[in-house]
């Protein structure tokens, strides 16, 4: 699959469907049919949506964990806590269930932002706060990430 690109403001109706920015759905069309998973962040206050074959990928990473040791049960356990399978309707919308939602604080402001292989869905201030507070240190994460890869 190729990237995902760019970052859209949307907004959540009253029945929590989000409709799907067009050239974001261009760039997800091959995606439409298989469908997507939307599941609560690792590290941040906001989802994450899943093309079905990206969702496929880190399943099977996560199967690979021996089950045998608690740790990894607990996290396979936490990981897979309110995963959901989503569709995108005729009209482009998304449904985003209740209680992610409310995990999330997403409620009518929203923006879904490119994490390359899948997209996060943030409640617009949060992800406005999470931007501002980040730019400070982008330069020095920058360097500390990417500084050592050798680009051929």
């Amino acid at each position: 699959m190729d990237p995902i690109i760019g970052t859209y403001d949307c907004k959540v109706d009253a029945k929590g469907r989000l409709m799907i920015p067009v050239s974001l759905k261009k760039q997800l069309s091959d995606s439409i049919k298989e469908g997507f998973v939307l599941k609560r962040s690792v590290f941040q206050k906001c989802l994450e949506l899943y093309p079905m074959s990206e969702w496929n990928a880190e399943v099977q990473k996560i199967n690979k964990l021996n089950r045998y040791v608690k740790k990894n049960n607990d996290f396979i356990r936490l990981f897979m806590a309110g995963v959901r399978m989503i569709e995108i309707d005729d009209a482009g919308r998304l449904l985003v269930p209740k209680d992610l939602a409310l995990l999330a604080n997403i409620s009518k402001d929203v923006v879904l932002s490119s994490a390359v292989s899948y997209i996060e869905v943030w409640d617009k201030t949060l992800y406005e706060q999470s931007i501002s507070a980040s730019a400070e240190d982008f330069s020095s994460l920058a360097e500390e990430v990417m500084g050592g890869i050798d680009i051929e």
